[in-house]
């Protein structure tokens, strides 16, 4: 009976660590596109920029660099707040497992925004 009892709690530790390990999320797992929509405001274009959570796990406080962005149209701070050379992404809401986040800027170049941080909440 003890055997059956460490197998059982074995098989559950084994399950727990592996539903984890497939839950994980990291800023290099987040990607962020962007296009041009073709839209020119001051004479600069528009860039359409699609940030993608492909992990299992809902991700908040995504918070991507952006030392030096700028955009002739503002940006509501709940889309992109920056804060020194951080932006924080919609607010820190989530972004679902396999869902897009969308926003848009006007520059006269695409910004190189890059993922530095975020919280991965798996269920």
């Amino acid at each position: 009976m003890e055997a059956i009892f460490k197998f059982f709690i074995a098989a559950i530790l084994f399950a727990t660590f592996i539903a984890k390990g497939n839950c994980q999320c990291f800023p290099v797992n987040i990607t962020v596109s962007q296009v041009k929509t073709g839209v020119l405001v001051q004479n600069k274009p528009e860039w359409a920029v699609t940030v993608s959570n492909p992990c299992r796990c809902v991700v908040v406080n995504l918070v991507l660099s952006c030392s030096g962005f700028r955009s002739v149209r503002e940006i509501s701070p709940f889309v992109l707040a920056k804060s020194g050379d951080r932006c924080l992404v919609h607010n820190g809401y989530p972004i679902g497992a396999s869902r897009t986040f969308k926003f848009s800027y006007v520059w006269d170049h695409e910004f190189p925004f890059k993922p530095v941080s975020l919280y991965a909440s798996c269920p």
